[in-house]
């Protein structure tokens, strides 16, 4: 038995698809993977399939014809083909977030193009596919042109192309917007910002934290906030959210031990800190709220505002550490200070204390 790679076009009606199955079965060839791409004119069966040394690719395409296929393409394929599609796609993907270099070769691995070649000229409106020519957007600039002279590229492949190239634009940014930071007492730990795959570590960090701490953050109870507002608070609407990681020794698993959430509403932005009681008192939390601040600054707020209670003397130490000019007005125990942004503040050198 010989494997080969079979892509026809077929009318998307109702058996037309088991007309060709059928067609194919008449000449024992068994099939062992179908992937269906919607198009303009009409479904593009992808076959993968075990046929008898005795067929040639003429009988094939034959075969196809005659089950109503048209636009019938055929190659052999090798054992590779038989890997799940999905565990494949998901394996460049590992490989693109791991190697961001290795993009065009991801992309020829993916839709077997022949050539991929990346071009500094944006593609704008220019993206889509022409027959064998494939023009992607490169979410860090530029624009990647792909060709393969068969079979034509359809909008299915497309879209899986300027997904992976979004995720590896997405990781890069990810990598390269994550820090280390080395607190005065030595301790390293990493600042980045919170995805929501980090809901799980927060709620952990939540039930780590006393109850006054979490009061103190959250002003109006000290109970455990829900999931879904915690989700909320990972990726907001506008804004930003840090998370503070450290990695147990001996490799054990990553755990948050600080968040600072930077909401926005209209133009001024509110922040909010809480770090995990044994993380207290260590420079964290002013570390936190200086690289808030700065990311406050270039987003072009016209202030921050932090809502805090009159007797968290730590809070309140922490702020003033900032040395920026701060209103406050007091209602009852709660303060609400008010620190003005400019955008032409010089950044000072990032220093834990």
């Amino acid at each position: 038995m010989t494997l080969w790679r079979i892509r026809a076009t077929v009318d998307d009606r109702p058996g037309y698809l088991s007309v060709l199955t059928a067609s194919l079965a008449l000449r024992g060839v068994n099939i062992l993977t179908v992937q269906v791409h919607t198009t303009e004119h009409g479904a593009v069966d992808d076959f993968l399939v075990d046929a008898p040394d005795t067929l040639a690719e003429a009988d094939l395409i034959a075969a196809v014809e005659r089950g109503r296929g048209r636009d019938c393409w055929v190659a052999r394929s090798e054992a590779r083909g038989l890997a799940d599609q999905p565990t494949r796609v998901l394996g460049l993907a590992t490989r693109l977030v791991h190697d961001p270099d290795a993009t065009g070769e991801v992309l020829r691995a993916l839709l077997g193009a022949d050539e991929v070649t990346w071009r500094p000229a944006p593609a704008v409106a220019r993206s889509g596919i022409d027959g064998a020519t494939m023009l992607l957007a490169d979410p860090n600039g530029g624009s990647y042109a792909l060709h393969r002279v068969a079979p034509s590229f359809t909008p299915a492949e497309y879209a899986r192309a300027q997904a992976l190239l979004e995720l590896g634009a997405t990781a890069g940014r990810r990598a390269t917007e994550q820090v280390t930071v080395v607190l005065p007492d030595g301790a390293e730990l990493t600042v980045r910002p919170a995805v929501a795959d980090d809901l799980a570590a927060v709620v952990e960090l939540h039930e780590g934290c006393s109850a006054r701490s979490r009061q103190r953050r959250y002003l109006g109870g000290a109970g455990q906030p829900p999931p879904a507002r915690l989700r909320r608070l990972l990726e907001p609407a506008r804004g930003l959210t840090l998370v503070a990681v450290t990695t147990g020794s001996g490799g054990a698993a990553e755990s948050v031990v600080a968040m600072a959430n930077l909401l926005a509403e209209g133009d001024e932005a509110e922040l909010a800190l809480l770090v995990r009681d044994d993380w207290q008192r260590r420079g964290l939390g002013s570390t936190l709220l200086r690289r808030l601040t700065r990311q406050a600054e270039s987003t072009g707020y016209a202030a921050m505002v932090l809502h805090v209670q009159a007797d968290n003397a730590p809070m309140l130490r922490t702020l003033r550490r900032l040395s920026r000019t701060t209103t406050v007005e007091r209602d009852a125990g709660l303060l609400t200070l008010t620190v003005p942004l400019t955008a032409d503040v010089p950044t000072p050198v990032e220093r834990a204390g």
